[in-house]
C-alpha cells in the first residue's frame, strides 16, 4: 500500500507544478482531447465526401490531419485515464458520476474496435463511421460529465 501512496504523492507533485490540482489537469487534458475530436469528426466527414466546400484541402492532407489529430487526442486521454482508473476508480455517487464512469469504462474498447476496423477491409462501409462517431460521442460525454462540470462548478483556470 505504501508504494501506491508514494506513486500518488509523486504524481500529484508533478501535476501541481503546472496545474492547480490533479482534477484541473484532468479537465484541461480532456478539453484538448475533445477539441481534437472535433478535428477528427470534421476531417472524417471530409474524407467521406462531405464538407468539401468547407475543408478545401487535398485528400492526402486531410487524411494526415485526421491521423495526427487522432494520435494526439489519444495521447491527451492517457493522463486522464491514469487519473480516473488509478486514483479515482469507478464511482456511482451521482447520476453524472455514474454516466461518466460507465462511458469511461467502454471508451478504450470502442477505440480498439475502431483501430481493428480500420485495418480490416471486410466490414460494410457504414461500420467505420458508426464506430468512429460512437467514439466521438463517448469522448464528448466524458468531457460533458467531467471537464465542463469542473469548469462551471469548481473553477475555470489552470
Amino acid at each position: 500500500m505504501q508504494i501506491l501512496l508514494d506513486v500518488n504523492k509523486t504524481y500529484t507533485d508533478v501535476v501541481t507544478t503546472v496545474f492547480s490540482s490533479t482534477i484541473a489537469m484532468k479537465a484541461w487534458f480532456a478539453t484538448a482531447a475533445v477539441a481534437l475530436v472535433i478535428v477528427q469528426v470534421s476531417t472524417a466527414t471530409r474524407m467521406w465526401g462531405h464538407l468539401e466546400r468547407v475543408i478545401r484541402l487535398p485528400f492526402p492532407v486531410v487524411k494526415r490531419i485526421h491521423r495526427w489529430s487522432g494520435r494526439l487526442a489519444f495521447v491527451c486521454t492517457l493522463p486522464v485515464f491514469f487519473h480516473c482508473v488509478f486514483i479515482l476508480g469507478f464511482r456511482h455517487t451521482t447520476p453524472r458520476v455514474l454516466v461518466h464512469s460507465i462511458a469511461g469504462s467502454i471508451v478504450y474498447g470502442v477505440f480498439a474496435a475502431k483501430l481493428l476496423i480500420i485495418r480490416e477491409k471486410g466490414y460494410p462501409h457504414w461500420v467505420l463511421p458508426v464506430v468512429g462517431g460512437s467514439l466521438a460521442v463517448l469522448l464528448v460525454t466524458l468531457w460533458l460529465t467531467s471537464a465542463l462540470w469542473y469548469f462551471t462548478n469548481v473553477r475555470f483556470g489552470f
